[in-house]
């Protein structure tokens, strides 16, 4: 579990990161400019580190499955090694994802107003200015994407769906308090990106409905990153009683 939130707290950090930094520079800049190379790399690599977060996001619900449903096999089905490459094919499905998407973006050509109605460098706001028809992005992004969030939100509840009905059958009240105190945590974290991304993408476009998008796109890319490890360390009594242990040592050194 340690493992997937370091993991997780990584690619948080490279997440925010490939937005933030442009972000608040173009705050503090009169001429808000990017080139078109910029805002390829950018479009990049936002594609790898958000749909890596869907993949890890879906593997940490199956590592919960595994622990709660099979606790005497979870050392053995979740070695090093088999975290290792689960993060790693998180990774790859990432980079796959945005090679695809900033292939075939490579494909669009900017003639008229390049004005982004974005703060960064995205798909949509990509194709609404540009002069080559984007039909062909917009039906690969819709079954990419479409593909990435159905494998990893059916993983997630298919994954939930067992645990529930584990913990159901625990005959301790204070062993179904635990199993729900653990994956409590990840829930919000699954809920928080996905519900945000969905507001996103699940509504037709229009003027009115890019401007909520930009609102949801700081939730998403910002907020969330920041919030995740909160969310981990004041719903996990491990984490809290580490933490603890490092005030307690910090304070019994001052002396």
């Amino acid at each position: 579990m340690y493992f997937f939130l370091s993991s997780l707290s990584f690619l948080d950090i490279c997440y925010s990161s490939s937005i933030t930094p442009r972000l608040l520079s173009d705050l503090l800049a009169s001429r808000k400019v990017i080139s078109h190379s910029a805002c390829l790399a950018q479009f990049y690599f936002y594609a790898v580190f958000a749909t890596t977060e869907c993949y890890l996001l879906a593997v940490m619900a199956y590592d919960r499955y595994v622990a709660i449903c099979s606790p005497l096999l979870y050392v053995i089905s979740m070695s090093s090694r088999v975290c290792a490459w689960l993060v790693a094919g998180s990774y790859l499905a990432g980079v796959l994802n945005a090679t695809i998407h900033t292939g075939v973006a490579l494909r669009l050509s900017f003639c008229g107003s390049n004005v982004i109605n974005h703060f960064y460098c995205e798909g949509p706001p990509l194709y609404a200015i540009s002069c080559t028809d984007p039909t062909i992005n917009k039906v690969v992004m819709f079954v990419v994407v479409g593909f990435n969030l159905f494998v990893t939100s059916m993983t997630i509840l298919i994954s939930y769906t067992y645990i529930l009905a584990t913990v159901l059958r625990m005959p301790s009240a204070a062993g179904k308090r635990k199993a729900f105190s653990t994956c409590a945590s990840h829930l919000a974290a699954v809920t928080l990106f996905y519900g945000s991304a969905a507001s996103m993408y699940s509504r037709p476009s229009s003027r009115h409905s890019q401007d909520l998008d930009k609102v949801a796109s700081v939730f998403y890319t910002v907020v969330t990153p920041m919030l995740n490890p909160l969310i981990y360390s004041l719903r996990n009594k491990e984490v809290k009683d580490a933490v603890g242990r490092v005030m307690e040592r910090k304070r019994s050194s001052d002396r």
